[in-house]
């Protein structure tokens, strides 16, 4: 198959494009190479309990219905979405297989201890959401039900543009809406979704949240300038939703976006500890932890455990 030009910009970024049909993805994130060399790890070790040096950062769709300003994937040369689906095993074959490739060249590095990365080479986590949209995947129920069969815990990253899908899907070990904005006209200038009725299908994804029976986030990634305004709003759609948790995390001026945003977009820890503060005035959450390093604080409803 001839490779398209948004695949071969993927494979420029060291992203691992994998399946005949081109549309599933992973790439090892940063904390998994700092986690293998004892540098530390990932917020999400840290709130949640997940091993980041055994973390799949992998996605079944490269191909997303919104272009975000401040999204560090670089979506502008994204073309259609595939008419044709590799199956769940098929991707997740390839993607293990694909990971145990792109963090081979580690196992010669002298800070990595030898059982650590030998555990690396058998991740038992599932990041599903390292590009596009998951959900869009026609098989994100299969994929999930066959993550668990393997034994992964599941991360499903979602733009909650896919209601119907939300409905009725199988549920990963935790869900996460991204609320980016406060308001539809916010939403439609930095989001820049491509369906018209995006905020409706947000709004109606909010208010099934409650009825789905696993764990549930909303992460809002605050990008100053932008959308570090009316934390009110914010709180009420929060609110709507009734997550277990609320991921505040700032804008990091990588990848991607440093072509349409400015280092000067970035806020300061402290400034995303002050607007999460802000929001949880409303909600009463509990501030259950936070990582200066990622720019992320965690809220916490008390519902469910902190740690899978």
């Amino acid at each position: 198959m001839e490779m398209k030009e948004y695949v071969q910009q993927l494979f420029k970024q060291h992203y691992a494009v994998v399946g005949k049909h081109q549309h599933s993805a992973v790439k090892p994130c940063t904390w998994l190479k700092k986690s293998l060399k004892n540098e530390g790890v990932c917020y999400k070790q840290k709130f949640y309990g997940i091993q980041s040096h055994r973390c799949l950062q992998m996605t079944p769709n490269i191909y997303c219905n919104q272009q975000c300003v401040f999204c560090w994937r670089s979506w502008e040369k994204q073309e259609s979405w595939p008419n044709a689906w590799d199956s769940p095993e098929e991707i997740i074959e390839e993607s293990v297989k694909a990971h145990r490739k792109l963090i081979s060249g580690l196992g010669g590095n002298e800070k990595v201890g030898k059982e650590k990365f030998k555990e690396a080479q058998n991740p038992n986590q599932a990041a599903i959401s390292l590009t596009g949209e998951p959900t869009g995947y026609p098989f994100i129920s299969e994929l999930v039900e066959e993550l668990h069969k393997r034994k992964f815990t599941t991360f499903v990253v979602t733009n909650a543009l896919f209601p119907r899908t939300l409905a009725s899907m199988t549920l990963p070990t935790q869900l996460y809406y991204s609320l980016d904005t406060p308001n539809e006209e916010i939403h439609k200038k930095i989001n820049q979704p491509m369906p018209s009725n995006s905020w409706q299908l947000i709004n109606e994804s909010l208010e099934l949240m409650p009825s789905l029976d696993t764990r549930k986030a909303i992460r809002i990634t605050l990008v100053k300038r932008l959308n570090d305004v009316k934390p009110e709003a914010y709180a009420e759609l929060i609110e709507k939703a009734s997550p277990d948790f609320v991921e505040v995390k700032g804008y990091m001026f990588v990848g991607g976006s440093r072509q349409r945003l400015s280092i000067a977009n970035m806020p300061r820890h402290e400034e995303v500890k002050q607007f999460a503060e802000k929001i949880n005035e409303r909600l009463s959450y509990e501030l259950a932890g936070e990582q200066p390093i990622s720019r992320a604080v965690l809220l916490s409803a008390g519902k469910k455990k902190m740690r899978i």
